[in-house]
């Protein structure tokens, strides 16, 4: 159970979790308690999930050593490309990245860069030494807390996209995503499709 007197939670986050407890109780002005969360933390960001294709096979088959060399090259080859292109690494799990970036165009040329980079790297190696980057971008308003987390509809869609849509080397975008790139001449995209249902009118970039 949630204890909003814990003293390991600090900052934002103890703020946010006090909230939430003061809208669990009964007769709760809940819109005012959302409007202040909002006013808080509500912030515009683009996202991306970043997730590698064929992992959990791969250490199924070859082991927990190489599952631990291919955390390890994966964060050292794509975390500089990262930090050039002003990305904010929000988490990193496994073989998964959340990142922020201000505007979508600094995460669509990251994922670019990032994609170039494994292409590099792959030449030449062996099927199972293979980095294999699949990526998902939204864009829109969403909780930050402080660099601990974020939550939001376009997080929950960038997540589906790139750890669960996307399929190796692609990047897909969510609708709102794709709406602030228009102006790009370099932006080919074509629809996922309608089973995507937690990012309803995604896109898949077309030519990387």
């Amino acid at each position: 159970m949630f204890d909003p007197g814990d003293p390991r939670l600090k900052g934002s986050e103890a703020r946010l979790w006090r909230l939430i407890e003061e809208r669990t109780r009964p007769g709760a002005d809940k819109a005012a308690i959302d409007r202040r969360i909002w006013d808080l933390f509500g912030e515009t960001w683009a996202v991306m999930f970043t997730d590698l294709s064929g992992f959990s096979r791969r250490v199924e088959e070859y082991g927990v050593i190489h599952f631990l060399q291919t955390i390890h090259e994966h964060k050292e080859l794509l975390l500089p490309i990262v930090a050039d292109h002003d990305g904010i690494l929000i988490k990193a799990e496994a073989d998964s990245f959340l990142i922020l970036y201000r505007r979508p165009d600094a995460a669509l040329d990251c994922a670019r860069a990032m994609m170039a980079a494994c292409e590099r790297i792959n030449v030449g190696r062996a099927e199972e030494e293979l980095i294999l980057l699949c990526v998902g971008i939204g864009y829109g308003r969403l909780l930050r807390i402080g660099d601990h987390d974020v939550y939001g509809a376009e997080v929950n869609a960038a997540s589906k996209l790139g750890e669960d849509v996307a399929r190796a080397k692609e990047i897909l975008l969510t609708a709102a995503a794709v709406e602030e790139l228009k102006a790009r001449d370099d932006v080919e995209v074509e629809p996922v499709g309608a089973e995507v249902r937690v990012a309803p009118g995604s896109f898949r970039l077309i030519g990387g």
